[in-house]
């Protein structure tokens, strides 16, 4: 292929994955409504086992925010572990942050990067390290995630970046960049450059210093993927990763051992995963790996599939990394793992907060198997000293 026709087939394919894998809440939640069972809450017997603090369940709305969402309700809990009085972070300032990076990165890279509201656990401390954090009291993002809101944004500055990359008539707007970010302040609202928090003045940067109080570098990312060597840096393959940043590559089984050890000494974990499986359901807040193919099942199978615990598929390596690259297993939603259960059976399950409001069966919360972790997973981000010791060296961290 000539290289005109590479990078419009990039760019074709870029566009494409950025309108289906960023998904608005509405889209997700309606493409699971047939995912749940009658009189499950009733079938399941939930004992915790631990549980590390969270603020409230927080709702997202008509947007795809929940990797800010997510990983911002994990900064509030690192707050709390660390002996602080936590704040309601505003995640849309993080969001707008990184809306503003992406469209940068989209022009450097002549427009062959995902667009949308997609994004990653490490958006938001990346973003934290450099443009600091706003409580939600002092910006709310213009309700960012009312119906047709983020459309509307969407639309209007993919024009303008669209016109910077094909520059009409060769000539390249020096200006693109101050009308961008323009576009994104009158649709979520300009960023203040100080402001008042309980009696006291702050800039985003002083604010995340003094108040927030956390360190971006003590946070790594890791997933698990057959393709790269284990225990090294590689990049995250996913279409919302427009900044290429790298993860640490763990062995699947690392996944859980880690996030394991994280919770027994008191850390969350910001996940990112994939929920359009018929094994999730966000009513009946349970999601598993059913040992049967959905297809395979008798109607009545399907009818109680969330009515009490049942029998998982054994997860392979192959199993995991064949989901990933037929796109089985895609990077659709991030939420954040607070905790750990047992059905009455003693399985375990880890307790998920989600950002959809306090609407299913257990209050915005979700209870997940392990072996959906291993499974679904496309990346985990939480504080290096909850990896255990023996997985931080062969990191080197």
């Amino acid at each position: 292929m000539t290289n005109t026709t590479m990078r419009s087939l990039w760019l074709t394919t870029s566009l494409l994955l950025g309108s289906t894998v960023g998904f608005a809440q509405d889209n997700l939640v309606n493409s699971l409504k047939n995912n749940q069972s009658e009189n499950s809450a009733t079938s399941f017997k939930f004992t915790p086992v631990i549980n590390t603090e969270a603020t409230s369940v927080k709702n997202q709305k008509s947007s795809g925010t929940c990797w800010s969402y997510s990983t911002n309700s994990f900064l509030e809990s690192e707050m709390i572990r660390m002996g602080k009085k936590p704040v309601d972070l505003a995640d849309l300032f993080t969001a707008r942050n990184a809306y503003v990076e992406k469209g940068i990165n989209y022009v450097r890279m002549h427009g062959a990067l995902t667009l949308g509201d997609g994004g990653a656990c490490h958006d938001v401390i990346n973003m934290f390290a450099k443009y600091g954090a706003l409580p939600q009291e002092v910006y709310n993002g213009n309700d960012y995630g009312a119906p047709g809101s983020s459309d509307r944004m969407n639309n209007l500055t993919k024009a303008i970046l669209e016109k910077a990359v094909n520059a009409p008539g060769g000539k390249f707007d020096p200006n693109w960049k101050t009308k961008y970010i323009a576009t994104i302040d009158s649709c979520m609202g300009a960023v203040p450059e100080k402001f008042t928090y309980e009696g006291k003045e702050y800039t985003p940067k002083t604010f995340a210093k003094e108040v927030v109080g956390i360190n971006p570098e003590d946070y790594v990312e890791l997933s698990s993927f057959n393709t790269a060597p284990y225990y090294k840096k590689a990049v995250l393959m996913v279409p919302d990763n427009w900044s290429y940043d790298q993860v640490y590559n763990v062995q699947m089984d690392d996944i859980t051992k880690i996030i394991d050890n994280a919770l027994k000494g008191g850390y969350s974990v910001a996940w990112a995963t994939d929920v359009s499986e018929k094994g999730f359901s966000w009513k009946n807040g349970v999601a598993y790996v059913p040992e049967k193919n959905f297809d395979d099942m008798s109607d009545d199978e399907k009818k109680t599939m969330f009515n009490g615990p049942k029998a998982e598929k054994e997860i392979t390596v192959d199993l995991r990394q064949a989901a990933f690259d037929d796109y089985q297993t895609t990077d659709d939603h991030g939420m954040q793992i607070t905790g750990l259960a047992k059905d009455q059976n003693g399985k375990e399950y880890y307790i998920v907060k989600n950002s959809w409001g306090a609407t299913n069966d257990y209050n915005g919360y979700l209870y997940v198997t392990k072996n959906f972790v291993k499974y679904k997973t496309t990346a985990f981000l939480l504080h290096k000293k909850g990896i255990p010791s023996d997985i931080r060296k062969k990191l080197s961290i």
